[in-house]
């Protein structure tokens, strides 16, 4: 009973991560792992592997959630009801000179803390043992597209009366009003825009900016377009919705020949309104630009670009890294040029802060006559 607890608790861990672990998967998981045994690491791994992963993008979360349940460890069938034991994988991300040794047996609850320290943490000031984990974090996200009313309908119990329906039922019926049909507007995935600057001085984000552009882009490769901002526009659309994340950015940094250079913002927006935006890309969409605002070109140049943008766009949402640091002040000409034009200004310095701009997304891309404006702020 001990053991049937603590492979439940593990299966309702990868659902409390996203993965679609119902029961029968459950049951299969269990049945499984009573066939192979339960003192065998590698055995119970495939088990659960086989029987609870439904996509090929569950894979990574599953490892992940396998190292920090059980470990490098056996299992145990001690302390029914509780998380087994695991060494602390991540516990030197927050490590420092002179720790003591006694640190490396942390339980989960100090590595899941370490986890959360790392997701607020500035994604430029990362090592590489942190950069490392926060990939793995990363490819562990599910963003939830955002959605727009269609204009087709719909059969709906709660919805409203159809006319139409209604007027064919009564039909069939005599007169009599025997059934009430409703119906209720369908819904379409509504498209996002992620305009991402990998200019000199955003080049500590851009590693980070792009797999998190690419876990979007999987999750919705339809509705979701990709472009590099620096010297010039690039289109990475394509290259991002390769499953692999690692293969996909090295598609896209191939495809990218100004990374690191210059900041054109006006006239790089001018490009992709003229060639992309105006014939389509841009009308109705959720348009998400990420820099920092450092503008070499003309910045009556970017506001223009941005007015055009914003007549377009659904909403137009400015995620700037330096705005979740403390005392910060939108003083850069490319900033004080676009602010009239933006419906929000948020941080992106951060795993919480992309997080928090996904919810932006959600919250102005919801249905309305007219776009929902929202004050722009840096907070």
């Amino acid at each position: 009973m001990q053991t049937v607890t603590g492979l439940v608790g593990f299966a309702r861990a990868l659902r409390h991560s996203g993965m679609a672990c119902g029961p029968t998967r459950v049951q299969s998981f269990l049945t499984a792992t009573e066939h192979v045994g339960i003192d065998d690491r590698d055995a119970v791994y495939w088990a659960g592997r086989l029987t609870l992963c439904s996509d090929p993008d569950d894979v990574p979360r599953y490892d992940a959630a396998f190292d920090s349940w059980f470990g490098g460890a056996q299992l145990s069938t001690e302390q029914p009801g509780r998380p087994l034991p695991r060494p602390a994988r991540i516990a030197a991300l927050t490590a420092t000179d002179g720790q003591g040794d006694g640190d490396a047996d942390k339980p989960l609850a100090a590595a899941a803390s370490d986890a959360e320290v790392l997701r607020r943490r500035d994604l430029g000031e990362l090592g590489a043992p942190e950069r490392e984990h926060l990939r793995r974090m990363l490819a562990m996200l599910r963003p939830e597209p955002p959605s727009r009313p269609a204009l087709r309908h719909r059969r709906n119990k709660r919805g409203a009366l159809s006319p139409r329906a209604t007027l064919r039922e009564l039909l069939r019926s005599g007169g009599e009003p025997v059934r009430l049909p409703r119906q209720k507007r369908s819904r379409r995935p509504r498209r996002v825009v992620l305009l991402i600057d990998v200019s000199g001085s955003m080049s500590p984000y851009a590693d980070a900016l792009l797999r998190f552009a690419h876990v979007v882009v999987r999750r919705s490769p339809v509705s979701t377009e990709v472009f590099t901002l620096g010297t010039r526009m690039t289109r990475v659309s394509r290259q991002l919705r390769q499953r692999d994340p690692e293969a996909a950015l090295l598609a896209a940094s191939r495809a990218v020949p100004d990374f690191s250079g210059g900041t054109r913002l006006g006239e790089t927006l001018r490009v992709f309104l003229d060639r992309w935006g105006q014939r389509g890309i841009a009308r109705g969409s959720v348009v998400v630009l990420f820099s920092d605002g450092w503008e070499r070109g003309d910045a009556a140049e970017l506001a223009e670009q941005m007015r055009r943008l914003r007549r377009l766009a659904r909403a137009v949402i400015w995620a700037n890294p330096h705005a979740g640091h403390d005392g910060y002040q939108p003083v850069q000409s490319g900033i004080v040029a676009a602010m009239p034009h933006v419906d929000r200004m948020v941080a992106g310095h951060s795993l919480r802060s992309l997080e928090d701009v996904w919810s932006w997304v959600r919250r102005l891309s919801q249905c309305g006559d007219e776009p929902a404006r929202v004050p722009a702020s840096a907070g």
